[in-house]
């Protein structure tokens, strides 16, 4: 009877041990989840090629495997990280002027500051890079970084977008972000490569992006120490303009590699160099040229002589068409 009961309270014992582990089991069994890392995305070539490649080259076996040291990435911003009809740094220049004409009535009567307050588009098409440039320089220098960057935050808290009238984060392209996160995910580095001044990237780039403001290059003033106060100031001589062949010299000066992939868009030619110094370095690389070719979503817009989609069709870069590629195209409110 003895021996009979022993063998019951085993059974009871390992019966409840079972149920136990069991139970230990299915509550580490994570939920299961999307394991899409882009879903905004349409699957085609180019998602195949984007994720096939952060396989391979992150992947400790395999024979394209690139350290994560050099696992450097380069994003235009205009045009690849958000909207750039029209730009964001014109919207800027033009809240700056208006700005400083409120404390200096007097600067309404001197250019570029009277074409900036009564809406002069003529004034700036005839002038092209060169009068953006004397507008920006105008309404970005002589002051501190710390006025600066208030100006800039106050800027992107309270601004809407013209003919979407969203705030400026609306703007950003879903897609893209989600890249962005895949990427940082596998451990790549990423640098935002524009032509946009580098301070005004800096004030948003983290909140908007994630990539804090050593991360970025782009268009600079002459910089100047003022050591009364301590202070930084910039003056409106330019010295350094990051755009077309400017940006693999800001990309050397900054970094001092190749990035092993490079992210631009058609319709300045402003990323073929870019995409071009990217595809020169050692390891294995991937380029991608974004086509904005959805007017009912986005804007339609190309090159008149289709420079950078020539330029991708002669070095096998991954075109992203936004019509065909993005199942989204911005965040929804």
């Amino acid at each position: 009877m003895m021996k009979k009961n022993l063998l019951v309270i085993i059974f009871l014992l390992l019966v409840a041990t079972s149920c136990r582990k069991v139970d230990r089991e299915e509550t580490d069994v994570p939920a299961v989840v999307d394991t899409d890392p882009l879903p905004s995305w349409n699957d085609g070539e180019v998602k195949r090629a984007i994720i096939d490649y952060v396989n391979r080259v992150t992947k400790d076996s395999s024979a394209d495997y690139i350290p994560a040291e050099d696992r450097i990435a380069t994003f235009d911003n205009d045009g690849t990280l958000w909207a750039e009809r029209p730009l964001v740094q014109e919207l800027f220049a033009f809240y700056q002027a208006k700005q400083m004409v409120a404390k200096q009535p007097a600067l309404a009567k001197k250019q570029p500051f009277k074409a900036m307050v009564e809406g002069d588009k003529t004034f700036f098409a005839k002038g092209g890079d060169k009068a953006l440039i004397a507008a920006v320089g105008a309404t970005h220098t002589g002051m501190t970084e710390d006025q600066f960057e208030a100006s800039a935050k106050t800027f992107f808290s309270s601004a809407t977008y013209p003919g979407k009238n969203v705030p400026l984060k609306q703007i950003r392209y879903l897609p893209q972000l989600e890249l962005l996160d895949y990427l940082r995910v596998h451990g790549f580095k990423i640098y935002i490569c524009t032509g946009g001044t580098v301070e005004l990237v800096r004030s948003m780039a983290r909140d908007f992006y994630g990539i804090p403001p050593e991360q970025i290059i782009g268009t600079s003033f002459k910089y100047v120490y003022a050591d009364s106060s301590r202070k930084i100031y910039r003056e409106p001589i330019l010295n350094h303009f990051n755009d077309k062949e400017g940006k693999p010299v800001g990309i050397q000066l900054a970094i001092g590699k190749h990035p092993v992939l490079a992210c631009g868009n058609e319709g300045g030619k402003g990323d073929i160099a870019m995409l071009a110094f990217s595809q020169a370095g050692k390891y294995p690389s991937l380029q991608l040229l974004v086509n904005h070719d959805d007017g009912a979503r986005e804007f339609e817009y190309s090159e008149p002589d289709s420079a950078s989609l020539k330029a991708a069709n002669k070095n096998h870069w991954r075109v992203i068409s936004m019509k065909n590629d993005w199942r989204e195209v911005f965040p929804k409110p």
